[in-house]
């Protein structure tokens, strides 16, 4: 994602949205020492940037058990791909470490703007628009996606979504519709 650099002049993007979080994890810090807790969150940390830059993806931040990644166009495919292997391998690596989390997954796409941001001696890279508040807000037990993520994928991928309603996601066929 060499386009999407800090440097650069804020510009309007059509990009996957995600946003992951730990549930439970305050409950988990407490019964921790806060270096206990910044290991975890670091070697998490490199597992997700791993993954998902590996798929061709950029984690913009991480805020703490939470973080925004983003995906361009070309690969919303393997976004969600990537995505959902986060959820089911972010999910088996917190449970080999004894860290009782598991991740909930929101996706959306769509028009964002991009570029530096910050204070005067510190810019970094975010993101802004409808698309990223969307993605923030969107309800899940795991992991869902909005249908402008849907329409995005290849016909096997679709395969392996299911419509959830109300309102409108998809999520893994083999998870349980919940509200």
């Amino acid at each position: 994602m060499d386009t999407l650099n800090p440097n650069h002049r804020p510009e309007d993007r059509q990009l996957l949205v995600a946003f992951f979080d730990l549930t439970s994890f305050a409950r988990f810090a407490q019964s921790r020492s806060s270096r206990e807790v910044f290991d975890t969150l670091s070697d998490y940390y490199e597992f997700v940037g791993n993954l998902v830059e590996g798929s061709g993806g950029k984690v913009i931040k991480f805020i703490g058990d939470a973080g925004l990644v983003v995906y361009p166009e070309d690969k919303v495919n393997a976004g969600v791909l990537a995505l959902k292997e986060l959820k089911d391998r972010g999910d088996a690596w917190l449970e080999d470490r004894g860290t009782p989390c598991r991740n909930v997954v929101t996706i959306d796409f769509g028009p964002v703007v991009t570029g530096p941001i910050g204070t005067r001696s510190e810019k970094r890279l975010d993101v802004f628009g409808h698309t990223v508040n969307t993605a923030a807000t969107l309800r899940s037990n795991g992991f869902a996606m909005t249908p402008q993520v849907f329409r995005k994928l290849a016909p096997d991928t679709r395969k392996r979504f299911k419509k959830h309603t109300p309102p409108v996601t998809y999520i893994p066929v083999e998870a349980a519709h919940r509200d």
